[in-house]
Parts: structure tokens; C-alpha cells; sequence
């Protein structure tokens, strides 16, 4: 089997079910696409202060990110020199020093060899610190990338650093974060954030305070909107703003975009009221959101008073991790600044109900009675350019993936179905629990909490 054969699909018509359900396509998937990729592992939130340790792994390999003593911020794989054992298992943490559990090498939070015991004298130390990992700070947002050789950052930065800045994510605390196992394939997940088609009918929450426009490659409009976003933009461009849309240019795998709320609406709240302290720089609560999608793995909306991130981590051909975080600003306290309720139930909401439409999703694809059906010209345009995208990804060699253009427009002459072979089980249902230091909120009951009331 060829790569060519594995990722043949028709423009305008959804992957070849080989794509979703296959784990040879999964393996390319996490070699070619994953491996060669910037990554969001997180945000400055989640390391707050020196000492602060974040591990995520996907596919086979692990990064471990650590402030040290003086503040700085590093990325290393997961990987102890020795004879390679993990040295920790994911999530955060707070430690003096790296240790590895199998025979307690240990490691500087810099990466440095700190300790090899029963290893004599001619040990060269200086050469058997942990393997770096490219890790790049985005305006509070943690970007890791595993190639030796990673493609481009500065356009995305460009694009977005000065408008996701004003926000000071670097100023902001962890106020929950929500872990869920989706039984679905990342690029369903994808997929379905590129397409606001099904919004309107799944996101009660969600569109009270957002308009189901202005979704990169959605051609669907009227004058009410088109109004109310060119004057919100003469307002944001004289709070200094810089609202200028990036939607995937020029090869790249991102989108930048701020867009208005619904009137009488100031966040993503189902009341319209702020629901936290106001971020950052912000001179009010009139900045709209601003949206940040970074392909493959991550959606981030930054509000005048929170932001929310979702980091997909891929498991399996059907099966996706995804985390979604919520961040205040630092000096809020909750109970006094915010409800933590309050503060998450838009999201929390509109993030289930996509897992489940992702996971039924899944579950047709998977049958026996799946082929390829049409994509929407008028709202699916950008599906159509995510599976473009993808195509040439995951034809690349590991560590160049992202040098692959996010094509605008897709040919819609026909180039062929791959054959629809292989088929993924489909068992259980996705849960979750949101975290807030010490206390857990069990989540994996949506659907009964949601029919509740």
C-alpha cells in the first residue's frame, strides 16, 4: 500500500473511511502530521511559577516542559539518557528536580544531568542531558513541535501575537480544565470545528451570545452582520486591537480572527454580563472574541474577561483526548471575581454537545454503510481546505508537514476513492472531569445533565 493510495479522496466529499477507522492511516497520521507540526502543549498559566512541570505525550513521543529556578520556560523529551524510561507520567506538576523512577537519574529543570548514580567518575555528564524539543511562547500559548528541523513560526506569531496579546495570558491562572475521551478520529474533531453548518441546530448555548457567521470558507452572510462587524472593528481598531483576519494564508496551518458578539452580549455567557475580571490591556469589555485555530490540534477563544483552550491529543484511529482549559485573570479569586459555573457553562455545553456529535459521527463512518457524501459549497469550505491540507500533510516525510499549504480553494474535479476498507469498534460513551486543583467535577454525564434541565 502506498501513501498516495492511503490518502486518495475526492474533493468535496467527506475522507475515505480508511482515513477515519485504519491504523496504518492513524500511524501516518501521528508520523507525518503530528511529528512535524507546532503543537499546543498549553499556556504560561499552567506553569506559573519556577518549579512548574507539564507533560503531555502524543503518538510515541512525550515532552516534558519546565520552568526553572530563573523563570525560563523549556521543553525536553520525556526521556531519561540512561536507558530510556519515562521520567513522568502526563499532566502538571511542581518538582525541584526531574527524577527518573527506573534507577533515579536525575535531571535539572534546564534539562542538565544532575545525578547518575553508580555511574563512576569518567561519566560525561555534560553530554547526557535530556533531548531538547522546539518549544515556542505565542502570546502566552506553549507551542511544542518533535521534528529536528520545524517548520516556520515567526508569520504565525506575526499574525497573531498583537492581537491575542492584549489579553495577557500571561497573566492569567488555570480557573478549570476539562479532560474528555472522545470515541471518535481527530479529524472528525477538526472537522467539526471548521464548519459552523450544525451550529445552529447543536449550540443553543453558543449562539445565544455568537453569531453562526463569519467561520472561515462559510459564504453565508446579511447586511445585520456585516453591519455590526465593520463597526465593532472601528471600535477595535481604535482600542489598538489590530483586528485583521488571518484565515490559513499563504501555506499557513492557522486562523486568527476576532468577531463580534450578539448585541447585549460582552462574552461567551448566557447571560451577556462578564463573568470574570477583564483580561489584561484591555481598555473595556467591547472587543468581541477572537478566535485562534492552530492545525492540527487546537481552537482557543480569548474574551474580555476568560479564555478557553482545546488541545486535541491523538490515541487511536477512534479514539481522540481532548483538554479543555479555562483561564482567568491571575489575581481573580473565585467565589468573590467569578462562579466557576458561570464561568464555564457556554463551554462546557457546546463542547459536549460537539464530542457526541463527533462520536456519532464516528460511528456511521465506521459501518458498513459509509461512503463519502457531498460537502456544502456555501458552509463547508473549509472542511473542503482542511482535507486539502491534510492530503499533502500526510504525504510528507516525519518533521515537514506544516511546511504544506492550508489550500484556500480545492479542485472539485474528482481524483478517486481510496478502497473502503478496515472497520473500528465503537464502545462506550466520552467522559470527563474538570479539575480544579484539589476538587473533581464529574462530567462524563452530559446527556442526563443536559435532559435534566
Amino acid at each position: 500500500m502506498t501513501v498516495t493510495e492511503t490518502t486518495t479522496w475526492m474533493p468535496g466529499y467527506s475522507l475515505p473511511q480508511r482515513d477515519y477507522v485504519d491504523q496504518e492511516i492513524f500511524d501516518l497520521d501521528i508520523e507525518r502530521v503530528f511529528a512535524g507540526s507546532w503543537l499546543l502543549v498549553g499556556s504560561v498559566a499552567e506553569l506559573p511559577q519556577p518549579g512548574a512541570v507539564l507533560t503531555w505525550t502524543v503518538g510515541r513521543d512525550s515532552v516534558v516542559v519546565t520552568r526553572d529556578p530563573d523563570g525560563s520556560l523549556h521543553a525536553h523529551h520525556n526521556v531519561c539518557r540512561h536507558r530510556g524510561s519515562r521520567l513522568r507520567p502526563d499532566g502538571g506538576g511542581s518538582e525541584r528536580v526531574l527524577v527518573c523512577p527506573y534507577h533515579q537519574w536525575t535531571y535539572g529543570l534546564d534539562g542538565s544531568l544532575r545525578g547518575a548514580p553508580h555511574m563512576g567518575s569518567d561519566l560525561p555528564r555534560d553530554q547526557l542531558g535530556l533531548q531538547p524539543v522546539h518549544l515556542r511562547e505565542l502570546a502566552g500559548l506553549l507551542f511544542v513541535c518533535f521534528a529536528q528541523t520545524p517548520p516556520a513560526f515567526d508569520d504565525a506569531v506575526a499574525a497573531i501575537g498583537p492581537q491575542l496579546g492584549p489579553h495577557r495570558l500571561d497573566h492569567t491562572k488555570v480557573a478549570a480544565r476539562l479532560h474528555y475521551d472522545v470515541w471518535a478520529n481527530w479529524k472528525m474533531l477538526v472537522e467539526n470545528n471548521r464548519e459552523c453548518y450544525h451550529c445552529r441546530a447543536n449550540h443553543p448555548e453558543f449562539c445565544q451570545s455568537n453569531y453562526d457567521l463569519g467561520m472561515s470558507g462559510d459564504a453565508r452572510t446579511n447586511t445585520r452582520y456585516e453591519t455590526t462587524l465593520a463597526a465593532r472593528r472601528a471600535s477595535w481598531t481604535a482600542q489598538g486591537l489590530a483586528p485583521i483576519d488571518v484565515s490559513f494564508d499563504a501555506g499557513g496551518s492557522f486562523r486568527v480572527a476576532r468577531l463580534p458578539l450578539r448585541d447585549g452580549y460582552l462574552t461567551e455567557s448566557l447571560s451577556g454580563g462578564l463573568v470574570a475580571p477583564v483580561l489584561g490591556a484591555l481598555d473595556g469589555a467591547d472587543v468581541g472574541s477572537l478566535r485562534v485555530i492552530s492545525l492540527p490540534n487546537s481552537w482557543s477563544h480569548a474574551n474580555a474577561d476568560y479564555a478557553m483552550t482545546t488541545r486535541l491529543t491523538p490515541v487511536g484511529p477512534a479514539a481522540t483526548g481532548v483538554d479543555v482549559t479555562f483561564l482567568v485573570r491571575d489575581d481573580a479569586v473565585e467565589g468573590t471575581d467569578y462562579d466557576l459555573a458561570e464561568l464555564t457553562q457556554v463551554w462546557v455545553a457546546t463542547s459536549e454537545q460537539d464530542w457526541l456529535l463527533c462520536e456519532q459521527n464516528h460511528a456511521g463512518v465506521a459501518s458498513s454503510g459509509y461512503l463519502p457524501g457531498p460537502l456544502s459549497p456555501i458552509t463547508e469550505g473549509s472542511v473542503q481546505a482542511f482535507h486539502a491540507w491534510y492530503a499533502r500533510a500526510v504525504s510528507q516525510p516525519r518533521g515537514s508537514a506544516s511546511t504544506v499549504g492550508y489550500a484556500e480553494s480545492v479542485d472539485p474535479a474528482g481524483v478517486g476513492l481510496v478502497e473502503s476498507v478496515g472497520r473500528a469498534g465503537l464502545d462506550g460513551r466520552c467522559g470527563g472531569a474538570v479539575d480544579r486543583g484539589d476538587r473533581h467535577v464529574d462530567a462524563a454525564r452530559r446527556q442526563e445533565r443536559r435532559s435534566d434541565g
